[in-house]
């Protein structure tokens, strides 16, 4: 006998993994350079020089310190220059005792709901978001109540929201820059939220948190703002990555943040590391514990995502598809050409244009596109965009 539960997922893979993984046997078939996949998020800029350079330093100068482990929560010294990052960017008021190092921004996420959850609880997640949201929240026994899309703006629909929010509810997540959408919270609609999250909070005699998965926080773009949420809402948990900002998606390497403000933020900080040794996520990467520390102010060439962004926008609404533009992150969320975006996807995949469908995202009638990749791709692609519309007239 095994886990039925944990069957299913090891035995269907999540819609993008699925979609990513029929682009390579295809392009193995017909070659890559025909295979227009936009299935997965997965850098197209490299590493700054500066990240291989730091790591072959270390390997180098460290040879029988580098791989040892840490301490669980990660190395004090990498914690205390994360902290001083966060501290000279954002006034953060953050010590190293307030960050546990995570295997990407997934472990986090696992972390802080494995930590908070009690029997009953329950997080509200708004659409279009993540489909591993789900996961991680089941499978810390928490219950995911979702918020329908706002599909004019994917901003948040603050009167189903504000309905969804009972005495059960013990967190809220968001996610901005937005995947799937790309779209960016301004300051007015947290700061709507956070009073909202004020009122309840007071009302049910308990903290709601609001937790904030943040591994697009550096790829905005010149007209858009990201706030840093603790500003605005005190009970505010940060998850964070560096796959995105540094081009280090397989290098894993995360943390979870949990301000001084935060109501009992002793015990969501001890709970979270417990957590992490509960679900084996102790001791993160030690090779980039160091290598991302001592990079932390750097990003990779983040600027192409705009350019592409500009570039998939204006070609696809010239096309007629209907898109949201967006403000950061590598991904548009048009609208499908027809109600059914399963099928539409699987129109699109006939002429080798992998997009993934919206169903999976929570928001069915749109296809996320991650335009993570070369520009000359895009280029050559839209064509393809073009006989797809011209399917449907």
């Amino acid at each position: 006998m095994v886990s039925e539960r944990m069957k299913g997922l090891g035995t269907a893979r999540s819609v993008i993994r699925e979609l990513f993984e029929y682009g390579k046997v295809r392009a193995s078939q017909i070659g890559a350079e025909n295979v227009f996949d936009f299935s997965i998020g997965n850098p197209s800029v490299p590493s700054p020089d500066a990240v291989n350079e730091t790591a072959i330093r270390l390997l180098t100068e460290q040879p029988d310190q580098i791989h040892a482990y840490t301490s669980a929560q990660g190395a004090l010294d990498a914690r205390e220059r994360f902290a001083n990052s966060l501290n000279r960017r954002f006034n953060a008021g953050c010590t190293p005792n307030r960050l546990y190092l995570t295997v990407g921004a997934a472990a986090s996420l696992c972390c802080v709901f494995n930590g908070l959850t009690c029997p009953g609880d329950e997080f509200v997640v708004f659409a279009p978001y993540f489909p591993e949201y789900k996961v991680f929240i089941e499978g810390a026994g928490a219950k995911m109540v979702l918020i329908p899309p706002e599909i004019e703006g994917f901003q948040i629909d603050f009167d189903a929201f504000e309905k969804a929010l009972t005495p059960h509810t013990k967190g809220v997540l968001v996610n901005s820059p937005n995947n799937p959408s790309g779209v960016v919270y301004s300051k007015a609609t947290l700061e709507r939220l956070a009073a909202i999250l004020t009122e309840k909070s007071e009302a049910f005699g308990h903290p709601i948190y609001l937790i904030s998965d943040e591994p697009y926080r550096e790829i905005v773009y010149a007209d858009f703002e990201v706030p840093w949420v603790p500003h605005i809402y005190r009970d505010t948990i940060v998850c964070y990555s560096f796959s995105k900002s540094l081009s280090l998606p397989g290098e894993r390497i995360g943390y979870v943040f949990v301000p001084k403000e935060v109501t009992e933020g002793a015990d969501v900080y001890a709970a979270v590391a417990g957590a992490g040794r509960s679900l084996g996520y102790v001791c993160a990467p030690a090779l980039f514990q160091q290598t991302a520390s001592l990079c932390c102010d750097m990003t990779a060439d983040l600027n192409i995502y705009e350019e592409n962004a500009k570039l998939f926008v204006s070609a696809l609404r010239e096309m007629g598809y209907h898109v949201v533009e967006p403000g950061g992150a590598f991904y548009l969320f048009p609208r499908s050409l027809e109600p059914d975006d399963v099928a539409f996807s699987e129109r699109a995949k006939k002429l080798d244009l992998l997009i993934v469908p919206g169903s999976g995202f929570g928001a069915p009638g749109h296809v996320r596109v991650s335009y993570c990749v070369q520009t000359e791709t895009i280029r050559r692609a839209l064509p393809k965009f073009q006989a797809l519309a011209d399917s449907y007239k």
